[in-house]
């Protein structure tokens, strides 16, 4: 038996007592709450993902999925809430982010990437933070992450170093 009772800390409360708990397609344009520049959207839909700018973002770009299969990727991603970033002029997907989640207590937010060329303009706290109110309907107990180099990014909107690491464990790579 675990002792869950110390935890990561939650996300942000919900912004209105409305929202529903479902993973539906929502578009987030610039400007909005989550602090997206202007001329940029956040979109659940997963119609608009870019999977084979993903797959090559990931593959080839990002320490942690370096050679990763495209059937491995594309599984993920059919398994998982995805959040693209997208130019409103263009349509162009600018970053990507995936939650695995069983919608009641637990999510796990990986595969968090922005485009090198839109890098510095605020779009990765952005995401954070849309990844983090979208979840906030849910009422999950831990919404857990691991980074080697983004920690700043991810505490604007929230999250801290755990604070009891020796009780966390890992089965396969590490």
């Amino acid at each position: 038996m675990t002792d869950d009772r110390q935890t990561a800390p939650a996300p942000a409360p919900a912004a209105t007592a409305t929202a529903t708990a479902t993973a539906t397609a929502q578009d987030l344009p610039g400007g909005g709450p989550h602090g997206l520049p202007d001329g940029y959207e956040i979109s659940t839909d997963p119609g608009r993902l870019d999977a084979a700018l993903i797959h090559r973002w990931l593959s080839l770009d990002a320490y942690w999925a370096k050679g990763r299969p495209r059937e491995k990727q594309d599984t993920a991603i059919a398994g998982s809430l995805n959040f693209g970033v997208y130019d409103q002029a263009s349509g162009a997907q600018l970053g990507y982010a995936r939650v695995v989640t069983d919608q009641a207590t637990f999510a796990w937010l990986c595969d968090v990437y922005i485009d090198p060329a839109a890098r510095g303009k605020g779009l990765g706290t952005a995401l954070a933070a849309a990844v983090r109110d979208h979840l906030a309907p849910y009422g999950l107990r831990r919404v857990m992450l691991a980074t080697a180099d983004a920690h700043e990014v991810y505490a604007k909107v929230g999250f801290a170093p755990l604070e009891t690491p020796g009780k966390w464990m890992a089965l396969g790579e590490q």
